[in-house]
């Protein structure tokens, strides 16, 4: 504990100075030997939904490769990627609960997060404890209206009380007010909820963010943490992260943004990145520039992941004092969670 942690121009901080509380001191036991290694993987260019606002298919992502359909070839991808390093696949698409074959090459060999829009049940038989997150854009009504169905019942009936499942609440200005209602039925489910804020890459009318819309959106979001503790997996720092656009005083944007894709990074000088990350199409070859979109203006990316890992990475700097490194480890502790390295 007394080991030196930074120095700073008056003084030297010590691990021990800045795990100065309890609720310190628990969370650094949780986190401290975490090496969470991850890399995002398209499982296919196929959906079984159109959603308004889905980055997949504005940014014509579902065209720059082809999905390979020989499973051998996944398996021998998956085993190399483990070889890389990753130890934590995280599976989006397109919809990849449509070919469980290619989930299933990846599950059997690492810890494995599969995206999806929760019409299509994993079959628990075959996946008993692959973290899954739902997408969630409102309640019933407003899904059915940008997403042609009422996905959030559908969903809430496959997965209640299933600890391996949470939804992710993307926020736009249009669904802010539904917040608490959903968050109430998640609850009601057995189910876990986490926030994150809409970039608009398809500019669609009535989803652009005013400076006191993003500030409704951080204080509603502190609240539901505040009301819901044992349901929303959040940190304040992370909404204000969200909402800010800035970590200690520096502007997020390309220069540093630490999810761009390793073979993609050409950035001088290298920010603090994660460690050998990539993010790949469906054909196994092609990679994406980032974790979003390859056409999304980094400096309106309102990525809660990307945010998350911005934290993150920058450990070191957040160990000038108790507060910071506080925050710090909320924001990780929330990663860790999120993807069960450790429990709820």
């Amino acid at each position: 504990m007394n080991t030196i942690a930074q120095s700073t121009e008056n003084s030297i901080v010590t691990l021990k100075d800045l795990l100065a509380d309890e609720e310190s001191r628990r969370m650094y036991e949780n986190i401290k030997k975490l090496k969470i290694r991850s890399s995002i993987y398209d499982v296919t260019n196929k959906c079984n939904l159109r959603c308004t606002g889905c980055f997949f298919f504005s940014s014509e992502q579902d065209k720059v490769a082809r999905d390979e359909k020989d499973i051998s070839l996944w398996e021998d991808f998956v085993v190399q990627e483990k070889e890389r390093g990753v130890n934590n696949a995280i599976l989006i698409g397109g919809e990849p609960t449509l070919y469980l074959d290619r989930v299933e090459a990846f599950y059997k060999h690492m810890p494995t997060f599969c995206a999806t829009n929760g019409l299509i049940k994993v079959p628990r038989d075959r996946f008993p404890d692959m973290m899954v997150g739902i997408s969630l854009w409102g309640n019933d009504e407003h899904e059915e209206k940008l997403r042609g169905q009422k996905t959030f019942s559908t969903s809430l009936n496959h997965y209640k009380n299933d600890l391996y499942v949470y939804y992710l609440y993307t926020i736009t200005p249009n669904n802010l007010h539904m917040i608490e209602e959903v968050t109430i039925k998640i609850r009601d489910a057995g189910l876990k909820i986490h926030y994150q804020l809409y970039s608009n890459d398809e500019s669609e009318n009535g989803f652009d963010w005013s400076f006191e819309e993003k500030k409704e959106v951080k204080d509603k979001m502190d609240e539901m943490l505040d009301k819901y503790p044992d349901t929303v997996i959040s940190s304040k720092y992370y909404h204000q992260i969200l909402i800010d656009n800035k970590l200690l005083g520096r502007d997020w944007g390309w220069e540093e943004c630490p999810s761009v894709s390793l073979d993609c990074d050409d950035r001088d000088p290298q920010p603090k990145r994660l460690i050998g990350f990539q993010s790949y199409a469906s054909d196994l070859k092609t990679i994406h520039r980032c974790c979003t979109s390859d056409t999304r203006d980094c400096k309106t990316c309102n990525d809660g992941a990307a945010k998350m890992s911005w934290v993150m990475v920058n450990k070191r700097e957040h160990m000038q004092n108790p507060n910071d490194f506080k925050n710090w480890m909320e924001v990780t502790e929330m990663f860790a969670k999120l993807y069960q390295y450790i429990p709820w």
